[in-house]
């Protein structure tokens, strides 16, 4: 009778106060997924996810078949954004600048790949701009050894960004609200080789003023201290104070295990694929948990990744998202 009349309260309880739009997408992130994603992409079977490679191409398809499975449309009638980039002999990185490559070309001693970006939209209510959050799937391929492993898996870097995107796709699908502004979910290919495939988006994009903001993630899953495992590095726009206070609220409000090393930064052009954003104006949010002995290193492996941390940066950064999709206050 005890337990009957438990219940009987614990379901009154849940009519009292309903789950939200926004909670009931957040419950959706979970350890799991971030396991699956992170375990296939840096597998030895995509050798390292090297940009205009097998691999690279792997990983392409494996984003694009997780947007359909979740109902993320694709952006502009396809999922994949396809694109060259060039490099002069004698020159060690790529580049897709086109006064650059009309300069090589003209000469014809160059260098070029095939590369992608895959994306993915959910459309808004309204035109009051778009929402761009963005990870880079490249990594360095198959390199020199080290203690007999040559396959660079690139788990921390950067599947562990990947795999947030991938996330708070999801999560907005199965919140089941339509967000005010367009979310557009970004997977960079070559970022290694020079920010490729973020600079070629934004030297192509159409809409670049009506960007509101980009919300980035590379290399989000280590512990740069093990005696700090909640560490994190919080990157963001200094003129917008609204997403530190955006963040230091969450993790109040939802409990979540994260002690951020807030950095505002007044044009924050370097690092990673928010430089090809921040040059151009747009606001950014960068979660970054620091360097390790294994970045860049074949030893950047699966089993080294602190999921709690990851889980809470994703459910974090989904939170981030919805109050860019659907606030003014920024």
């Amino acid at each position: 009778m005890k337990q009957s009349l438990f219940l009987f309260v614990f379901l009154l309880s849940l009519a009292a106060y309903p789950q939200s739009a926004k909670e009931k997408g957040l419950q959706t992130i979970n350890k799991q997924a971030a396991e699956a994603h992170v375990g296939f992409l840096a597998s030895d079977a995509l050798e390292g996810r090297q940009a205009g490679h097998r691999g690279g191409r792997i990983a392409a398809g494996y984003i694009k078949s997780q947007l359909q499975a979740i109902g993320v449309s694709p952006y502009r009638e396809t999922y994949f954004q396809h694109f060259e980039a060039y490099k002069a002999d004698g020159r060690k990185r790529y580049s897709v600048n086109p006064d650059s490559i009309a300069k090589w070309t003209a000469g014809k001693t160059y260098s070029k790949v095939d590369l992608q970006n895959v994306f993915g939209v959910i459309e808004g209510k309204n035109e009051s701009g778009f929402v761009v959050v963005g990870a880079h799937y490249d990594h360095l391929g198959i390199g020199e050894a080290v203690n007999g492993d040559s396959i660079y898996n690139g788990a921390d870097d950067n599947a562990s960004g990947v795999s947030a995107v991938l996330q708070i796709a999801k999560a907005f699908v199965e919140s089941g609200q339509q967000p005010e502004r367009t979310i557009i979910f970004a997977f960079w290919d070559g970022e290694e080789s020079g920010l490729l495939g973020s600079e070629y988006f934004m030297l192509n994009c159409p809409v670049t003023s009506q960007i509101k903001a980009y919300l980035n993630f590379d290399m989000i899953g280590r512990n740069n201290d093990e005696s700090n495992p909640e560490h994190v590095v919080f990157f963001y726009t200094d003129s917008r104070p609204a997403f530190g206070d955006w963040l230091r609220n969450d993790i109040r409000d939802y409990g979540l295990n994260l002690k951020p090393d807030y950095r505002p930064w007044d044009k924050p052009v370097s690092g990673s694929d928010n430089g090809s954003f921040a040059k151009r104006g747009v606001p950014i949010l960068w979660y970054h948990t620091d360097g390790h002995p294994d970045y860049h290193k074949p030893g950047d492996h699966t089993d080294k990744i602190n999921w709690n941390k990851l889980v809470d940066i994703t459910k974090a950064a989904y939170l981030n998202t919805w109050n860019l999709a659907n606030s003014d206050a920024y």
